[in-house]
């Protein structure tokens, strides 16, 4: 049975195309500094918001039109649906998907019957990977939604949630592991706190540290060699999140000795959200050794949410290419469309559009990155800028030949510091300009 006939696989027809059922930009085997488009990106869809949205928002009612779901949560249905994705990532060509382990399977009346039902479907998920070669980029648990989870989850005031998330992880990962998944993500959705007048904030860290040194050795058990991912974001729906920005999870990571085992997992929307651009964080983590995956979407700036929407910013897409270019890629990680058609978009086939739309975005993205770094003039400016520092005095501080006794020396001597020379900022801008 099919469950989109009127969709065949995705074509790539070129920019000329008026196709809208084809790439215009993504050649699958286009080869660009090196490495094919697939290999730069290793796009992947999401489980949650393309197969479990339902277009319902805090102001109104579902609205999405999914003709394969009944909208129960049998097990039966669970099945049809992953019956339906994978049709779906297959027509699309989509290397990967990801899932949390409640939208792929429906939680039972006990944690057994829960673990219970996720095995039955991670059976026919795992057929479904099998014939159409599709692979897991990622797993996660949820450890947000369930009214147990209300105080968090790892950072929970009660020690039976904490239980019970270290319970679901444990699965999620076995699961994981028999999928072939490649990474393994946590968002702390819940690990934060709303007012400190009644939280225990040292005992709530101490609490998330040891809970993956705990995911730590369980991998290491079971032989789990994915790579673990941690996703910061800000606010929404705690208002002071451990989990903020890539800064404050790096130093999360170190505070505890976990460097060695996690990376992260970035997303546009969240650095919106945190005040920064997804430039900065990407830089910030690939600076450090700790750039492990990306979430592909982007916010409005006009509201003040996670809205989740397809990226269709060119701006945006090259400035993240260029830094995964320089940076030598995603290793194990990808392009993951954390991403969901609005609610007005309701028929099944506006799934394709969007999906296509985002990809073709990455890949002008990526040309355009390409294209600045052949071009080379980008560079030459910003070694120019810094020019002071390739010889000379800032060469000798670099290097460790001054303290602050000898360049107080210096200084006297001098009598003061040199001109500044311009930014040039409009320059930079307009340079980028011309290859968008």
């Amino acid at each position: 049975m099919t469950h989109f006939p009127d969709v065949d696989s995705i074509p790539f027809e070129g920019p000329q195309s008026g196709n809208p059922l084809a790439f215009h930009h993504y050649n699958a085997e286009e080869v660009v500094e090196g490495k094919s488009m697939r290999d730069h990106f290793r796009f992947s869809v999401v489980y949650w918001h393309t197969f479990r949205g339902t277009g319902a928002d805090p102001f109104g009612a579902p609205t999405l039109l999914r003709p394969w779901d009944d909208g129960s949560s049998s097990v039966d249905n669970a099945c049809r649906r992953v019956e339906a994705a994978f049709e779906f990532m297959e027509k699309l060509g989509s290397p990967y998907f990801a899932f949390h382990d409640v939208d792929i399977a429906p939680e039972g009346d006990s944690l057994a019957a829960t673990q219970k039902n996720l095995d039955v479907v991670a059976d026919v998920v795992e057929r479904e990977m099998l014939r159409t070669g599709i692979r897991l980029l990622w797993g996660t648990a949820n450890l947000f939604s369930h009214p147990r989870y209300m105080h968090g989850a790892a950072t929970s005031c009660n020690a039976d949630a904490f239980a019970c998330a270290a319970a679901q992880v444990k699965k999620c990962l076995e699961v994981t592991q028999r999928l072939g998944g490649e990474n393994y993500v946590f968002w702390g959705g819940r690990e934060g706190y709303q007012n400190l007048w009644n939280t225990d904030l040292k005992r709530e860290l101490d609490n998330l540290g040891r809970f993956f040194h705990m995911a730590v050795d369980y991998a290491k058990q079971i032989g789990f060699t994915g790579q673990f991912l941690i996703e910061p974001k800000p606010k929404e729906p705690t208002k002071h999140q451990y989990d903020s920005d890539a800064a404050a999870c790096i130093n999360f990571l170190r505070a505890y000795d976990l460097t060695d085992h996690f990376k992260l997992n970035l997303e546009t929307n969240h650095a919106t959200l945190a005040g920064h651009t997804m430039m900065h964080e990407l830089e910030y983590a690939a600076l450090q050794g700790m750039l492990g995956s990306i979430d592909a979407n982007r916010g409005d700036l006009l509201l003040g949410w996670d809205t989740d929407q397809f990226p269709t910013d060119i701006y945006q897409t090259t400035r993240i290419m260029l830094v995964l270019i320089k940076h030598g890629g995603l290793g194990s990680g990808g392009v993951n469309f954390d991403a969901k058609v609005r609610r007005e978009s309701i028929d099944p086939v506006d799934l394709f559009h969007a999906h296509i739309g985002g990809m073709d975005t990455f890949a002008r993205g990526l040309k355009i990155a390409a294209a600045m770094r052949a071009d080379g003039r980008l560079q030459q400016m910003l070694d120019e800028r810094y020019a002071s520092w390739s010889s000379g005095l800032g060469s000798d501080i670099e290097n460790g030949k001054h303290d602050f006794a000898s360049l107080e020396s210096l200084m006297l001597s001098q009598g003061d510091a040199s001109p500044n020379t311009s930014g040039r900022q409009e320059l930079f801008e307009n340079l980028v300009n011309q290859f968008i």
